[in-house]
């Protein structure tokens, strides 16, 4: 049995999830589908235990460029915009203060110039500078137990937004999924894509499907499939592997990142009260190297080999790669988190920089949290590139979306659509303006008078 349409979307996490809901909702393109593996939507890397839960701005992730930011930005409050109007019972997320924090006069230098030097403050008119006491108001535990004498300064904003991931997917596609011309189908996997004189073949176990157009929004698979089809020639990947510790306490109110190195893609560590548990604090995420394109899943070893290549330029860029002197030791130290014992002692220095009264007992490993975040590889230039991946074909596209590709889901909707109008050559057109006020339209921006920076 064939079955045809004008799109199909392979891949029902966030991504898949969020361009299903714009092309069905702000296009008149007719007939879409979106194929998913897995029985459920969502249930990966968007799965809430599989991130680190945050909606990223740009503002307190100190490894970002002002022009990252900026970019990032846009579609953060996209999907704030949405949450905003969709959840106001807050059911998919929580609003919480959130701050990056620097301790001691070199990180409290950096974070000073960062704010009003480099523009960042102008950028984000609600992030204000505060000192000591302000930070022991909002989080009395970063303050307590510390060194009165070690200089503290955080940049902290009210646009907290901890996200369920794997909720908002859902919300996606039960908005669209009863529209006409929408078909929604899950425990189905992709076995094989194949373009055609017209389009696509996508095949699957219980059926075949035709389309048009075709974007693959499966994370590190995409460019598996891409790399099948003869696209990506020059990309690999480097999964990374996040794991948390949590403390059955809840002892912090909002989310504090520490600084972040600029040479990483990788999260700071940073500790949060939950999505769905304000009583339960997660301290992550750690970074481990793993073989595999799903966390588990022994059966995605092969698939992962399929995507590295095991060429000459996929091992000389992972050399490079590992021998720079700040990724390589970072690499190293995180092999041993995962370590019983040996790791949680290992660990705990990174959470008591966050609440200093932490100790050993009050931590332990989270079983079943953590997903794989597929860094790309551009073997070309045997180089570790920072962010996203698109690859565009004659009528397809694959996107392997890192993070923070699930803050800029919409945005990346948006762009994907547009392209999609082009590709499908036709009368068809995409309401920008409507998607727009029915997500960043919604985001609140009212300012608050900037606070001075006390040196408490």
């Amino acid at each position: 049995m064939t079955e045809e349409y004008d799109l199909i979307i392979v891949g029902g996490g966030i991504s898949g999830a969020s361009l299903l809901y714009t092309v069905a909702e702000f296009t008149d393109i007719e007939r879409v589908a979106l194929i998913e593996k897995e029985d459920e939507i969502a249930a990966i890397n968007s799965h809430h235990t599989n991130n680190s839960q945050t909606l990223h701005f740009g503002d307190i992730e100190t490894n970002y460029t002002l022009e990252k930011a900026e970019e990032v930005k846009e579609g953060a409050e996209m999907v704030a915009g949405y949450l905003e109007a969709n959840d106001p019972e807050r059911e998919i997320h929580s609003k919480r203060s959130k701050m990056v924090l620097a301790v001691g006069d070199e990180e409290v230098d950096k974070l000073e110039t960062r704010y009003h030097d480099e523009g960042f403050g102008d950028l984000f008119p609600k992030l204000d500078a505060i000192g000591r006491d302000r930070i022991a108001e909002l989080e009395p535990k970063v303050v307590e137990g510390r060194d009165p004498r070690k200089d503290l300064l955080a940049l902290q904003t009210p646009d907290g937004y901890t996200v369920d991931y794997g909720e908002i997917s859902k919300d996606f596609v039960e908005t669209v999924a009863d529209s006409e011309g929408v078909d929604v189908f899950t425990g189905t996997k992709v076995t094989d894509i194949a373009e055609t004189m017209d389009g696509f073949t996508v095949e699957t176990a219980e059926r075949t499907f035709e389309s048009d157009a075709t974007v693959v929004a499966a994370g590190s698979h995409s460019l598996q499939v891409a790399k099948e089809m003869g696209y990506g020639k020059n990309k690999s990947l480097l999964p990374v592997a996040g794991s948390f510790f949590l403390a059955e306490e809840g002892l912090l109110n909002g989310k504090v990142y520490t600084l972040q190195m600029k040479k990483l893609p990788f999260a700071a560590v940073h500790g949060d009260a939950d999505v769905h548990d304000q009583g339960t604090t997660r301290f992550g995420p750690t970074a481990k190297l793993v073989p595999a394109l799903e966390r588990g899943r022994l059966n995605t070893v092969p698939d992962f080999f399929d995507v590295f290549g095991l060429n000459a330029s996929s091992f000389l860029s992972y050399a490079n790669i590992l021998a720079d002197r700040v990724l390589f030791p970072y690499v190293v130290k995180n092999l041993f988190y995962d370590v019983p014992k040996v790791g949680k002692k290992a660990f705990l220095p990174h959470v008591q920089k966050v609440v200093p009264s932490v100790e050993e007992d009050d931590i332990k490993r989270a079983k079943g949290y953590g997903g794989v975040r597929p860094q790309i590889v551009d073997t070309a230039n045997k180089t570790l590139d920072m962010g996203e991946a698109k690859i565009h074909g004659h009528g397809i596209i694959f996107n392997i979306t890192p993070s923070p590709g699930a803050s800029t889901c919409l945005k990346n909707a948006m762009r994907d659509t547009r392209t999609l109008v082009d590709f499908l050559d036709a009368d068809y057109g995409f309401d920008e303006e409507s998607f727009r006020e029915a997500t960043i339209g919604n985001f609140p921006r009212e300012e608050e008078p900037k606070k001075i920076a006390a040196d408490d």
